[in-house]
């Protein structure tokens, strides 16, 4: 018998890592890359049309949602949750929603309505032409 850690224990450890990294990465808040960064400026972001009155749609590629409070009326935000940089993914109500750990926001300002997030979402300047959405 040895004293210390054995070499198949620091290569399974190691792969243990490996496998859990992305996982952890999803929920780690840390990145600080364009993750929270608001697309730039001229993106489209999809049609108007895609947009409940009353509702939104979360345009998850370019990391935004959008929601229509009322008619004609759009707001932008960034779909980066302020808690743990999940995205958000669903506009129910009033409120947008991080599946995540729970956090609601605003569909009229993006403020925290229900935590764990204490950060109000970003807003993104947005242009609505022709029942286009595009970033401004």
């Amino acid at each position: 018998m040895t004293d210390g850690i054995t070499r198949r224990q620091t290569l399974t450890g190691a792969a243990a890592l490996g496998l859990a990294a992305p996982l952890l990465a999803a929920c780690g808040g840390g990145d600080s890359g364009s993750a929270t960064e608001p697309p730039p400026a001229g993106e489209e972001l999809g049609p108007a049309s895609d947009v409940p009155v009353g509702g939104g749609k979360v345009f998850a590629e370019q990391r935004v949602v959008v929601t229509q409070p009322t008619a004609g009326d759009f707001k932008a935000f960034s779909a980066v949750c302020t808690h743990q940089s999940c995205l958000v993914s669903r506009i129910s109500a009033d409120t947008i929603d991080c599946m995540c750990h729970g956090s609601k926001f605003s569909a009229e300002d993006g403020s925290v309505v229900n935590g764990p997030a204490r950060t109000p979402l970003s807003p993104v300047r947005i242009s609505v032409k022709d029942d286009t959405i595009t970033t401004a």
